[in-house]
């Protein structure tokens, strides 16, 4: 299956991908959605009447059409899987080298594919709520070593749930944000007060997240068994941390000011269908987990993912971490009905991120804390520059795709540079 559109082998946006996206243009600041796909991006607010045609889109009025009037996704993802389903196959199609519906038409084409080097990109969804799981056993593990040597590998309740917290949805922001160092309270001498300032060991988490189509009602729980239907896509995900704030505001609730600082999600939503044929087995869980946890069909992914930093003083910028998502102990089916279990309600647009994805080996490990092992042993990143922690001007970047030798599925990238504190405080 090829497009009429040039996408190179390597690109991450081919015709079985097609992720969806909001971006605007100088030329026209009005948000629209948009499909990537090679170089360009596709505006599906000027091909709505052309090419959605199927009795899923074609019944919706003017007021309700998800992509002609819209400025996120949340109308399209709350539509659920025959829409999205109908939704790509018409897509695919009139994007195919076969059919000349834009094809043939210079005019359309024109006016519907722009550059992807002409467009600003938003953050693709309302998001109201976000939760952030601690999902990656490897992560757990090394955080247990580094703090807590002589305790158990793992809490009692990890085994036996997925550990999650809820996020500050308000400061969850799209790739290309720069964050500032936050200020805020730590203890280093547990003999003296605790000090007000900037955060000395900032640190970023190599994480992908997903986003909720269809939610529930309050009291209702998704059980597994559905919960593949509510589940629309998943984009990159960069959770900023404040490792000293976190030391000293965890006890005894849980992370807070030093997760709120921002997280960075890439742009494009890679939908479940695009990542069909990458689907691996599930992760082998011991001992078994309760009923409601339980599903045999594999919905574990093989995405291959990676991190670059380049600082200041660097030319270039240079891998620190190679990873992939498969490493998951929990899957995402698990989270969201643990999330949902207690009747709480989910809503279109939700997003529910894995926690910090670390592999078996130093090198796939997916924090600075634990590259540098809470700052013992330095990242070598070339050229005698070294890294424990982040510096102001550093500039981290996620990627991920996968890549079956036929064709690549990727997400682009999710980037953001770490700017100095500002001082609010003593003026």
């Amino acid at each position: 299956m090829e497009s009429f559109i040039s996408v190179d082998r390597q690109s991450d946006f081919s015709l079985q991908n097609l992720p969806y996206g909001v971006f605007s243009t100088a030329s026209n600041k009005r948000k629209r959605i948009g499909v990537a796909i090679g170089n360009f991006v596709l505006d599906l607010s000027a091909v709505s009447d052309v090419i959605f045609t199927g009795p899923e889109l074609s019944k919706l009025n003017e007021q309700d059409h998800p992509f002609k009037n819209q400025e996120t996704l949340n109308a399209f993802m709350k539509l659920g899987r025959p829409t999205w389903t109908e939704a790509r196959g018409a897509l695919q199609k009139a994007l195919s080298a076969n059919e000349p519906i834009l094809r043939d038409n210079q005019e359309l084409r024109d006016r519907a594919l722009v550059k992807q080097s002409e467009v600003i990109m938003h953050i693709p969804v309302a998001i109201g709520d976000y939760t952030d799981f601690y999902s990656s056993r490897n992560h757990a593990e090394n955080v247990r070593k580094m703090f807590q040597p002589n305790e158990s590998p793992l809490g009692p309740n990890w085994l036996h749930l997925p550990i999650g917290y809820h996020g500050r949805a308000s400061s969850v922001v799209v790739s290309g944000t720069d964050i500032h160092r936050p200020n805020g309270q730590t203890r280093s001498d547990e003999t003296k007060p605790p000090v007000f300032g900037p955060c000395k060991l900032m640190d970023f988490e190599l994480e992908m997240a997903f986003l909720i189509g269809p939610g529930n009602e309050l009291g209702s729980p998704i059980p597994i068994a559905d919960a593949e239907n509510h589940i629309f896509g998943m984009v990159l995900m960069n959770d900023w941390s404040a490792r000293d704030i976190q030391k000293w505001e965890i006890q005894p609730l849980g992370p807070f000011l030093s997760k709120s600082i921002g997280t960075s999600i890439s742009p494009w939503i890679v939908t479940m269908d695009a990542l069909a044929p990458f689907v691996t087995a599930n992760p082998v869980q011991f001992p078994e987990v309760a009923q409601y946890l339980r599903h045999t069909d594999r919905f574990n992914f093989d995405i291959k993912l990676q991190v670059e930093l380049h600082g200041e003083e660097m030319r270039e910028p240079h891998v620190i971490s190679n990873s992939n998502f498969k490493h998951m102990y929990w899957t995402m089916k698990q989270q969201l009905t643990h999330h949902t279990s207690n009747g709480c309600n989910l809503r279109p647009g939700d997003l529910l991120g894995s926690g910090t994805i670390s592999g078996p080996t130093k090198d796939s490990r997916g924090c600075m804390m634990e590259l540098s092992w809470k700052g013992t042993d330095p990242i070598d990143c070339g050229n005698g520059v070294k890294r424990t922690f982040l510096r102001d001007g550093d500039r981290v970047t996620l990627k991920g795709h996968c890549d079956n030798g036929e064709f690549r599925v990727g997400f682009g990238e999710c980037t953001g540079k770490l700017l100095p504190a500002i001082d609010y405080f003593s003026k």
